[in-house]
């Protein structure tokens, strides 16, 4: 795979060329080392698409976690104690804390990594609020997301994200205070 696409959110491209100059060298690297042709296993069963083999991102993410892991990148799991003191006095919650938790993908040192094949709504909460949240928590101080250019979610299934647009709307939204450096790379196959 290839970087097509890259994006400075809260001047995160600045940050991590002289913090983790090294960090961005395994990051590029393990990109190139993706080949996405090995993960076009999916047969499309959508009307507009039907029979045609398209990329697969639940292939794609495995792929890149076997790289990442390989330079001793490590997801990080936080367990999440819900808030209980909200519900009116006559409501009783189930279960509400049992196994709940977030992740980040990879991180190393203080650099966080997500990558995301998934919908938008996912691309938007890792920038605007994983990371500011794994952030608070001292695990990373910078992030990267990692996400397929329009060009290449065109040869996935309906529904997955694309850099173009999530860059578009990060413009709209603007920088708030507690963001984070996160520099965004747009890959394509």
């Amino acid at each position: 795979m290839k970087i097509v696409g890259i994006y400075s959110f809260k001047g995160g491209k600045e940050v991590v060329e002289q913090k983790y100059p090294k960090l961005l060298e395994e990051v590029q690297s393990i990109i190139n080392q993706v080949d996405s042709e090995k993960c076009k296993t999916k047969k499309s069963r959508e009307k507009t698409m039907r029979g045609k083999m398209l990329y697969n991102p639940k292939r794609l993410n495995p792929t890149f976690k076997k790289h990442f892991t390989k330079l001793g990148w490590h997801n990080q799991r936080v367990p999440c104690q819900y808030p209980t003191q909200y519900y009116t006095p006559d409501y009783a919650p189930d279960k509400l804390n049992k196994g709940a938790f977030r992740e980040m993908d990879f991180i190393k040192e203080k650099l966080g990594v997500e990558v995301q094949f998934g919908k938008y709504s996912f691309m938007v909460y890792n920038v605007c609020a994983k990371m500011t949240i794994f952030n608070k928590l001292g695990h990373i101080d910078t992030g990267i997301e990692i996400v397929p250019v329009k060009k290449f979610v065109e040869q996935m299934s309906t529904g997955v994200s694309y850099f173009e647009q999530f860059i578009w709307d990060l413009e709209q939204r603007g920088v708030a205070d507690i963001d984070i450096p996160v520099l965004i790379l747009g890959i394509d196959k």
